[in-house]
């Protein structure tokens, strides 16, 4: 192996293990290429995690997103989903970011898509779910010192709003549908909320279709080439 195509490939490794992103290589020079995109254990925002958590930061998310919108080279986006959720603004920013992009995006929830991942999940043109795959829908939950006034329970009801807001504008779910979901108190998620499972992820219309690696490349390609 030569020593350019070695380095090439350190590095390729070390942009996987540090961001969790990767351009899947094209078969001719004529071929565009389809880039991917893990969202993985907890969304970070704008406060560090500690060291011992996997976590997505969004600043590695949103330039990468940028550079694809400017990029000839490549097609289209697969989006790898297996998250809790974590922090509201910064999933936010990355599913209008991902929802915005002019090249086709494809995502696919592998062991869960929770929280704050359902509208990342929704965000692409098309979804998948593992039949394996989780989904956890639930109301808005915050950390920390909460100040007991009525205003406070405003600002939870705008964030809950603008989640769902988003979710029932890029999926097939009813704005009512969604919020029976987050209010169920006959599942264990906590305090209220609902669990879904692969076809039951579909069959609500939250996601297209269930299926694996497979089925969301074949799609990529299809709808990069429509």
């Amino acid at each position: 192996m030569s020593s350019k195509k070695a380095e090439e490939e350190k590095q390729r490794d070390e942009r996987i293990e540090q961001t969790g992103q990767l351009t899947l290589e094209k078969h001719g020079e004529d071929e565009k290429a389809i880039h991917m995109i893990t969202i993985i254990g907890e969304i970070e925002g704008h406060d560090n995690l500690g060291s011992s958590s996997k976590t997505t930061k969004y600043e590695h998310i949103l330039p990468q997103l940028a550079a694809i919108e400017d990029s000839s080279q490549i097609e289209g986006l697969l989006v790898l989903l297996n998250t809790m959720g974590g922090d509201v603004e910064a999933g936010l920013a990355i599913a209008e970011m991902i929802a915005s992009l002019s090249k086709p995006t494809v995502s696919l929830v592998l062991g869960g898509g929770h929280s704050i991942g359902v509208p990342i999940a929704v965000s692409a043109d098309y979804s998948f779910i593992v039949p394996s795959g989780t989904m956890v829908i639930h109301p808005v939950r915050m950390n920390g010192t909460v100040i007991g006034a009525p205003q406070t329970f405003d600002y939870f009801k705008q964030i809950q709003d603008r989640i769902t807001g988003f979710v029932c504008s890029h999926c097939d779910i009813t704005r009512e549908r969604m919020e029976e979901l987050m209010m169920e108190t006959g599942v264990l998620t906590k305090d209220l909320g609902t669990i879904l499972v692969g076809e039951e992820a579909v069959k609500t219309g939250i996601i297209n279709e269930v299926g694996g690696i497979k089925e969301a490349i074949a799609k990529l390609h299809e709808l990069a080439e429509d």
